[in-house]
């Protein structure tokens, strides 16, 4: 037996529990965890409904914990082992005391490396990793706006982006800047209380942004054609632009959707393998002390829901850390 958050039948998340369930067997490329960290991330709280669940639901998709046990067919990873795992949206997931895991998944985690730290880089982590390295052609291209630079999501982001010599531009709420600059931003925008389009435009001699990574939403992706510049990029995690807004011909716009819970989504076996890939390199680089992997705060177990009522709110800096 285990101890689990569970969701009923798609309620809100004030109306999960935290009881006793039966622990989960792996089965074929499967891993047992031991779980010891779970981040705390959007898709938590507003994710709640799904029709491939089967209710009740064990919420969550980012932990780190130690194997525990291996299915059939799982290679390359051993009991006892430290790992982390972003998982599969569609099953069961991170907010338990053990957790069946996609073994092609998995990442290592260095010695070096907290459990906490290492959950902290998953969901926020990889998805900034995908779209400014994955995604995004840097090659040549001198500034990026990167939309709410004091979440998980955009504070990686800053970090990655001044390792590719990058000028940095971020949306950010006054009480904010001193956090985000000291990230690497090189600019520091008040979106409540300043025109975003008009700043980028005069930070950017009028030319606009080469790169925008967009972290919020399509009326924001929409109103980032107009920041960004001729052949310029644009990565999005929460709707894309309208482009109906550009005139054909004119901009010649690169749009990138990133949305890590698609590879398990398609079954793709490459894309999935990424997954452990991309949580592979980031933990190298905060095993090195190159990436600050923004932990903030960490929280009993038995506190979860109070922690992801709190993210809701956006009354988080960095990245919110569950223990087990």
């Amino acid at each position: 037996m285990m101890k689990a958050w569970l969701n009923h039948t798609g309620e809100a998340i004030d109306q999960w529990t935290f009881e006793e369930i039966e622990t989960p067997t792996p089965g074929a490329g499967q891993a047992l965890i031991r779980v010891k960290s779970v981040a705390l991330n959007p898709v938590d709280y507003k994710a709640i409904k799904n029709p491939a669940w089967t209710y009740p639901h064990v919420p969550g998709v980012d932990l780190t914990g130690i194997v525990e046990q291996t299915g059939p067919n799982v290679t390359g990873i051993k009991v006892g082992e430290r790992i982390a795992v972003h998982t599969n949206l569609q099953k069961n997931g991170a907010f338990a005391e053990y957790a069946v895991v996609d073994a092609r998944a998995l990442a290592k985690i260095p010695d070096a490396v907290s459990f906490s730290e290492a959950a902290a880089i998953l969901c926020a982590g990889m998805t900034a990793y995908e779209a400014i390295i994955q995604k995004m052609n840097t090659t040549g291209k001198e500034t990026i706006l990167i939309h709410a630079g004091a979440g998980g999501v955009g504070g990686i982001g800053i970090q990655l982006a001044k390792r590719l010599g990058l000028a940095v531009a971020t949306t950010a709420s006054t009480e904010n800047h001193d956090w985000v600059k000291k990230l690497g931003a090189d600019l520091a925008i008040d979106y409540k209380t300043e025109n975003v389009t008009e700043v980028i435009r005069d930070w950017t001699n009028g030319r606009g942004a080469d790169l925008i990574f967009n972290t919020v939403g399509r009326d924001e992706a929409t109103a980032d054609l107009g920041r960004l510049a001729f052949s310029g990029q644009l990565a999005f995690i929460a709707g894309g632009p309208d482009q109906s807004v550009v005139k054909p011909f004119t901009l010649s716009p690169s749009i990138h959707e990133v949305a890590l819970a698609a590879a398990y989504a398609i079954e793709d076996d490459r894309a999935i393998r990424n997954l452990g890939h991309m949580a592979d390199e980031l933990l190298k680089l905060v095993a090195a002390k190159e990436l600050d992997p923004l932990v903030t705060e960490e929280i009993p177990a038995a506190d979860l829901v109070k922690g992801l009522q709190r993210l809701s709110e956006r009354h988080v800096r960095g990245k919110l850390i569950a223990t087990f």
